[in-house]
C-alpha cells in the first residue's frame, strides 16, 4: 500500500486542485498567525479570524477528500 506522505507529495506535483488548495490553506494559516499575534483585535479582525478558521477547515476537508480518493485508487491499482 502506498505511503500517505508519498501520496501527498505526488498529489502536490500532479493534482492542480490539491496544489491550489494547499497554497490556499497555507495562506489562511499565515493570515491567521499574523492576526493572532496582535495584542488587540478589532471586532472586524475577530470576525476575520473566525472566517479564516471556517475557510481553512473547508479547504482541509476538501484536501482530505482528494487524498482519501487517491488512497482508494492506489489500493485498487495493480502492483
Amino acid at each position: 500500500m502506498i505511503e500517505r506522505d508519498a501520496l501527498v507529495e505526488r498529489l502536490i506535483t500532479e493534482n492542480e486542485e490539491y496544489r491550489h488548495l494547499r497554497e490556499e490553506h497555507r495562506g489562511y494559516e499565515q493570515e491567521l498567525e499574523t492576526l493572532t499575534q496582535r495584542a488587540f483585535l478589532s471586532t472586524d479582525q475577530q470576525w476575520r479570524i473566525n472566517e479564516i478558521k471556517k475557510r481553512k477547515l473547508i479547504v482541509k476537508d476538501r484536501m482530505e477528500a482528494i487524498l482519501r480518493e487517491a488512497l482508494r485508487s492506489a489500493s485498487r491499482a495493480p502492483a
